[in-house]
């Protein structure tokens, strides 16, 4: 310890009480040290100090005759900068403890760093606690900690690096390199931390301090070299306690004895008249001519070449490493020459490298897997050569009347939509791996414009089809109306040209830009000293939420609009033109794998493998599956049964009808409202007829029980029933002619039943014509014929005898007179 009173005691009785004395060497103790140097100007003293490091004493206004042999506290700084440099670290921070001696050097580092392209990103101080100020240097993510504190504050400063996780490969310490010798064990005991964890915090920590003895073997200016020297030192030392300071010291010896040397031949060859015995305090000429003399000093020492710029030593600062619990000589700075010497393999970094001096952040594009695109695209193709397939199902058998019937130039653009559906997955899938910026920008545009124009045209199409069919079959008012193709078609355009409208809009007012959203950083999956900061590209617009709202309220409206038109075509019983359960299929399977993909792409956006993989699969099932609905019954019906698609499930038309026009146009022309008219009507009228011929029956019932009670009442039966039996034989039925618009049923009765039924036999032709045909035996037989000619009539009509029965078949039961008896009448029935 430093006493003042006593040091400043012993130099004031030294010049009061002494001889004159030539210079000052010596002063350990800074302060004591800086009080004598400032008053030293008075007494035209030089003095020369071995030990005071301080940097105040550097000020050379302040202090004009001081110098020293031991270089500064300050000197470690332009060494520290070369170190920096060397190992290309351009960003540090410090930590100083709240000192003089430290916050100097911390205050002159600033000024060497400053304009040497390395930036301190924090500052950092403390008085007792260092724990606060190394949380800030972690938050700040410095990573090379240039420290200023003694061996008390250093162990807590390596404590709370170690619960901060501040060492190891990714952080490197640089702090005083003249603590003692095992300097932690003496106040490990002070902290709360664990030796091991206190050694492992320390761990190739580097020191920097002056060099107390050159490495060099150059023999001196005393004739030895600094090992000869050393070892004679020690030798004479004994069991003495060594000072780090007796190269210096020795070193100051020389330096005062080249100066007096320096000093005496001045004085010899200027003025031989004076010599140095005759200096004194007040003696301001040699004063000045020891100051010069001073100043000249050059030569080398046991600690290197004595050089004092300014007064201060430039001396070789040396670099030692804390290598397991031992400090270890890794290079050395020579401040005359400016150069830096590290010793080949002696430092070593915890890490393959040296510490990064911050946290090298590596933007990494997260882009989708090779693989993963290729196994879409080949699924893709796949997709695309099943609607080639279809679309050349469609053209082979456009002539057939299956595939007429379901318009085959819709089935054509629904085929389109899916192939352009379909196409958009291969420019989902091309991202900043594929293609440059500039192109992925014009990708966010062209792939948003082909998946929208693609699912207009296929639904579209398959939505202006299943709505002809609805206005043939539900609207009376387009009786015998056409509705062509290309009608279909300017729907199809009005939709796309919605659309269209649409997405210029949304080009021309807020277009789709490439924007990159930054995610937080992640550890090198390889281990080594960076971060990964995952970037990933998206289009997006400053409105993207209104764009895509007015997209999807308009495809919404589309899909219910298909729905509504599904559901009123349910009941047409012609499966050809009847699409609507596929129509429901297809519109369910797409708005549950829409929701349910733009739901999981929403929550998978920072992961674009998943994105696209989910994203590709919702527009390939739903293409898919729409595609397969529409054309895969058509083929297996053509392949099975092609006739029975193209008719009327609830009648069957006998084998005689006629062929329909066989230049029925592709647009189902033939099926208009007047047949459902008709259709309705022979309905209505085959359920009247039913009840009439079951009253018939009970009146003929009544009639045949009358005959066979008394044969006096066949007046009454004449006059009641001969018209109502004639009523009978005239009743008309429906049959469908070439043209369609006519179907009679006509009886043909003779106006003379008498002479028609009556008998060949000339016995009965002398009669009265009104009593013959009244007789009992005439209306008897009379009865046997219009009977069963009235059940052939009108069964048919009812399911009941094949209307091919032209004439009266009469039963084997019947009379043999019966038999013989030949039609009086034709009846043409043509089956309903």
């Amino acid at each position: 310890q430093c006493d003042n009173a006593k040091g400043l005691k012993a130099f004031y009785d030294a010049i009061k009480y002494g001889p004159n004395h030539l210079m000052v060497f010596g002063g350990v103790c800074a302060t004591v040290t800086s009080i004598i140097a400032e008053s030293l100007k008075g007494w035209n003293l030089v003095q020369l100090s071995f030990a005071a490091t301080t940097p105040e004493l550097a000020d050379k206004k302040k202090y004009p005759y001081f110098f020293r042999t031991v270089p500064s506290d300050n000197a470690v700084n332009p060494a520290i900068l070369k170190l920096l440099k060397y190992y290309q670290w351009k960003r540090v921070g410090t930590l100083t403890q709240d000192v003089q001696r430290f916050s100097e050097v911390r205050n002159d580092l600033t000024g060497v760093l400053y304009g040497e392209d390395i930036e301190i990103s924090d500052t950092e101080s403390f008085s007792n606690d260092p724990c606060t100020s190394v949380k800030k240097l972690k938050g700040n993510d410095v990573r090379i900690i240039l420290g200023q504190f003694d061996e008390e504050m250093a162990v807590k400063v390596f404590c709370c690096a170690y619960d901060e996780e501040m060492y190891g490969s990714k952080y490197q310490w640089i702090i005083p390199g003249w603590y003692e010798n095992l300097w932690w064990e003496s106040w490990i005991n002070s902290s709360q931390c664990l030796s091991k964890n206190l050694l492992a915090a320390m761990e190739g920590y580097i020191g920097v301090d002056f060099e107390p003895l050159s490495s060099k073997m150059i023999k001196t200016i005393s004739g030895r070299t600094p090992q000869q020297y050393e070892k004679e030192y020690n030798a004479k030392r004994g069991d003495g306690q060594s000072s780090k300071f007796h190269g210096y010291a020795y070193d100051g010896i020389w330096v005062i004895a080249k100066t007096l040397q320096r000093a005496m031949k001045y004085l010899n060859a200027t003025n031989k008249h004076q010599k140095i015995e005759d200096f004194n305090y007040t003696n301001h000429k040699l004063g000045k001519i020891f100051l010069d003399a001073m100043n000249e000093t050059n030569f080398f020492g046991v600690t290197g070449q004595v050089v004092f710029r300014n007064g201060e030593r430039m001396g070789t600062i040396k670099f030692t490493q804390f290598q397991e619990r031992k400090e270890v000589k890794v290079g050395e700075y020579n401040a005359v020459a400016d150069t830096l010497e590290i010793i080949n393999n002696s430092i070593r970094f915890q890490g393959l490298e040296p510490p990064k001096d911050k946290t090298i952040i590596q933007e990494e594009l997260r882009k989708i897997s090779l693989p993963l695109y290729s196994i879409l695209s080949a699924l893709t193709i796949l997709g695309m050569i099943m609607a080639s397939a279809f679309l050349f199902f469609n053209i082979k058998n456009r002539n057939q009347k299956l595939i007429k019937m379901s318009s085959p130039y819709m089935n054509n653009l629904i085929i389109l939509g899916g192939m352009l559906s379909y196409a958009s997955i291969f420019l989902f899938g091309l991202d900043g791996s594929f293609v440059s910026e500039k192109t992925f920008e014009t990708l966010c545009t062209v792939r948003t414009w082909i998946l929208t124009v693609g699912y207009t045209t296929a639904f579209g199409a398959m939505f202006a089809k299943t709505w002809r069919v609805h206005a043939i079959f539900k609207n009376v008012k387009m009786k015998k109306k056409i509705i062509k193709d290309q009608k279909l078609l300017v729907i199809v355009g009005g939709m796309l040209l919605i659309d269209l409208c649409i997405l210029i809009c949304w080009q021309v007012v807020d277009p789709l830009r490439r924007t990159v959203e930054k995610y937080n950083m992640e550890p090198d999956p390889a281990g080594r000293d960076i971060s990964i900061r995952p970037i990933l590209e998206h289009c997006e617009n400053t409105h993207m939420t209104i764009w895509l709202g007015i997209v999807y309220a308009y495809k919404g409206l589309l899909m219910l609009f298909g729905c509504f038109l599904a559901w009123e075509t349910r009941n047409v019983s012609i499966p050809a033109l009847n699409d609507s359960k596929y129509i429901g299929m297809s519109v369910y399977n797409v708005g549950i794998m829409c929701i349910i993909g733009a739901a999981v792409s929403f929550l998978t956006r920072d992961q674009p493998n998943v994105q696209f993989c989910i994203v590709a699969l919702v527009i390939i099932f739903c293409s898919t599956i729409t595609l397969c609905l529409v054309f895969v019954p058509k083929l297996i019906t053509l392949r099975t049964n092609p006739d029975a698609a193209t008719q009327n499930r609830r009648f069957q038309f006998t084998q005689n009808q006629k062929k329909e026009d066989s230049k029925t146009s592709t647009s189902v022309t033939s099926v208009n409202q007047a047949s459902t008219s008709r259709l309705e009507g022979l309905q209505s009228e085959n359920h009247r007829l039913r009840m009439k011929i079951t009253e018939l029956d009970k009146d003929l019932e009544e009639v045949t029980m009358q005959l066979q009670d008394t044969p006096e009442k066949t007046t009454y039966i004449k006059q009641n029933h001969y018209q109502d039996l004639n009523d009978i034989l005239s009743i008309r039925n429906f049959t469908d002619s070439k043209d369609g618009e006519k179907a009679i049923l006509k009886n043909h009765l003779d106006q003379n039943p008498p002479a028609q039924w009556g008998s060949s036999d000339p016995s009965r032709t002398s009669k009265d014509p009104i009593e013959d045909i009244n007789s009992p035996e005439h209306i008897q037989r009379r009865l046997s014929l219009q009977l069963p000619i009235l059940h052939h009539a009108y069964l048919p009509s009812i399911g009941g005898v094949d209307a091919s029965c032209a004439s009266p078949c009469v039963s084997p039961s019947a009379s043999p007179r019966h038999r013989h008896v030949p039609p009086s009448f034709r009846v043409m029935v043509s089956g309903l």
